[in-house]
């Protein structure tokens, strides 16, 4: 873990931060300073208690979408990516490779956890790098099959109204 940490003007001034109690701001930038390079935090409790938090102000930060829990009581600040970049030569690898797993990561380098991810086309799991579906999942049945729904939907026939720009199949 680095001694230094930074944060994203982007989050930072967030209506959505800034919306938030000053304690559980607070807490927010506590945790983050103390996260681990990969954004992870495994005494939140500790740390809720050397500021003064309360367990309510953890409860916003997971509402708001800035953390996220679990079981173990582990967290991993959403944002993490956004806010920091470690050089590769700095970068010490989190120890919580289990729940890293278990996350996914947006275009813009944020956090989602495995429940909210809708389409695993479009995010990318974090341990291998790779879209979860590839190319080799990909087949010439289901390509064919898709070029056959295609070819059988019925083009629109034409415009209708005032200014033709209803289009009526």
């Amino acid at each position: 873990m680095t001694d230094k940490r930074m944060f994203s003007l982007k989050i930072v001034d967030s209506d959505l931060l800034l919306d938030m109690p000053l304690s559980s701001q607070c807490l927010y930038f506590h945790l983050s300073m103390r996260a681990d390079d990969d954004g992870f935090v495994n005494n939140p409790k500790k740390i809720i208690k050397i500021i003064g938090a309360n367990e309510d102000d953890q409860q916003i930060l997971i509402a708001k979408g800035f953390v996220i829990v679990f079981d173990q009581g582990i967290i991993v600040i959403t944002h993490w990516k956004i806010n920091n970049f470690i050089r590769k030569d700095r970068y010490k690898p989190t120890m919580y490779i289990e729940q890293k797993q278990q996350l996914y990561q947006t275009e813009n380098g944020a956090y989602i956890s495995e429940e909210k991810v809708g389409c695993h086309l479009v995010n990318q799991r974090l341990s291998s790098g790779q879209p979860s579906i590839g190319k080799g999942r990909l087949d010439k049945v289901s390509i064919d099959k898709g070029r056959r729904e295609k070819e059988n939907q019925v083009a629109p026939v034409s415009f209708y109204g005032k200014y033709q720009n209803v289009r009526l199949t």
